[in-house]
């Protein structure tokens, strides 16, 4: 090879490495001066230069695809009814060329949910689509699909399918139970940061910043929970009644009934809908409990001996249920039973404890906190030593109501009426002034606990 040929293939390398560097050093340039703009919400500086480093080079950071995705979502807030859908179409093309680029910085189930949603808002292809984005989110990557409206959107869309024909009914029942499982899971995590929160609050010590906007946060996110949740219930509708269930279920039962998932579910559902009383419930129990005896079955045998009025053998199958299951929102649906037999029975002390224990594994189960604030208010002319303490023991209703409605939104009027009740019960202005230097007042009988004066 001659000195000219050599000399023109070196000079095309480095002039080759030149460009590169050159393109590389722009691309920088340029992705500085986009990302500075959009940090600070400046995004109609930021997106020519945010498109440009998006199309000449997208493997440069995947700061590009966040950016461009709150920059397409501030646009598309602002824009007319008729520009939606185009915008909605950027949006999806953004979250597929991130997954492109950026494989491993991409959650799945985040991206697919949203691009589902997307869809569902702009009636952009059919429910099929729409559902199979959902799908994919929902069956990869669970753990990135947790955003209520997602949720719900997902569910209502197979309801739907199903009254079409395209879906079976036990499609639906098996995602109801699925992601009402999962908002359980959330709720109790928020519920159990609340409580920790207010406890803390009612104990007089004073919330840091982070703390009071963990705590407005947690509600904020529980109540949206809440929502989706009722939402879901009623989109269930009918489809979940006895008279969907019984014939859906006595269709199935000799084929099932060795099947261990499917008599849960089904037991469950009839349990949860109250179809007990159809002899359908106690050949499920039956069935269950002969293929694999277990905290379900002996709950739900338990229901069967309450059913026959035979509460002490209830107690027995209820307390066992509870010491095998490792679920807790099901260990707490036990203990939260339990917790009802022993106030029929009028044993307060017991039935608290049993509400406690559901509390314990379900932070988000208000309720509980509702029936103690009745017992407690019930117990005022028993367990207080005068008139002034007797009274005092409304304060102490009213503090378990509220808490009620702290970790469980739904229960907010409920909870509100009852504690406003309370409170007209309890010692007035006049009557704290009438009693000096009485700061706290301790309650006796089963209650035992000290409720402070409020200041009013």
């Amino acid at each position: 090879m001659n000195t000219k040929v050599l000399f023109a293939i070196a000079a095309g390398l480095v002039l080759s490495t030149t460009n590169v560097s050159a393109q590389a050093t722009d691309c920088a340039t340029t992705a500085s001066i986009a990302y500075e703009h959009a940090k600070v919400k400046n995004y109609d500086a930021a997106e020519e230069p945010l498109w440009k480093v998006r199309k000449e080079c997208p493997t440069h950071s995947v700061a590009t695809f966040q950016f461009g995705k709150k920059l397409l979502e501030s646009k598309y807030k602002k824009a007319a009814a008729g520009e939606k859908t185009a915008l909605a179409n950027d949006m999806i093309a953004l979250w597929k060329e991130r997954l492109q680029y950026f494989p491993a910085k991409t959650k799945v189930g985040d991206m697919h949910s949203d691009i589902g949603q997307i869809m569902y808002d702009n009636k952009i292809g059919t429910k099929d689509s729409q559902f199979a984005e959902f799908d994919k989110a929902y069956k990869e990557d669970k753990t990135n699909f947790k955003r209520p409206k997602k949720l719900y959107t997902y569910f209502s869309l197979l309801v739907d399918l199903q009254s079409e024909g395209k879906k079976e009914l036990q499609d639906v029942f098996t995602l109801y139970d699925d992601i009402t499982e999962k908002i359980e899971d959330e709720e109790s995590k928020k519920a159990k940061k609340i409580a920790t929160l207010t406890e803390k609050e009612e104990s007089g010590a004073t919330l840091s910043s982070k703390e009071k906007r963990s705590l407005k946060n947690n509600g904020i996110n529980l109540k949206a929970f809440s929502q989706v949740k009722g939402g879901i219930n009623q989109k269930l509708g009918e489809l979940a009644d006895c008279k969907n269930l019984i014939p859906l279920y006595n269709g199935q039962f000799e084929g099932k009934k060795t099947d261990i998932n499917w008599l849960k579910g089904a037991a469950g559902r009839m349990s949860a809908k109250e179809c007990t009383e159809d002899p359908l419930f106690f050949r499920l129990v039956e069935a269950l409990h002969k293929a694999d005896p277990s905290a379900k079955s002996a709950y739900y045998l338990g229901i069967l001996a309450l059913k026959d009025k035979k509460t002490t053998k209830a107690l027995e199958y209820f307390n066992q249920s509870a010491q095998l299951e490792t679920k807790a929102s099901d260990k707490a649906k036990v203990y939260f039973r339990i917790g009802e037999v022993m106030k029929k029975k009028g044993s307060y002390g017991k039935a608290r404890s049993y509400y406690k224990k559901a509390l314990a594994n379900k932070p988000s189960l208000g309720t509980a906190y509702l029936r103690i604030a009745s017992m407690v208010a019930k117990s005022a002319n028993n367990c207080g030593a005068d008139v002034f303490s007797k009274r005092a023991v409304y304060w102490l209703a009213a503090n378990y109501a509220n808490k009620g409605a702290k970790v469980d939104p739904s229960l907010k009027k409920t909870a509100a009426a009852a504690a406003a009740n309370y409170k007209a019960k309890a010692p007035s202005k006049t009557d704290i002034f009438n009693n000096p230097g009485i700061t706290s007042v301790k309650i006796g009988c089963w209650i035992g606990e000290t409720v402070k004066v409020p200041k009013l």
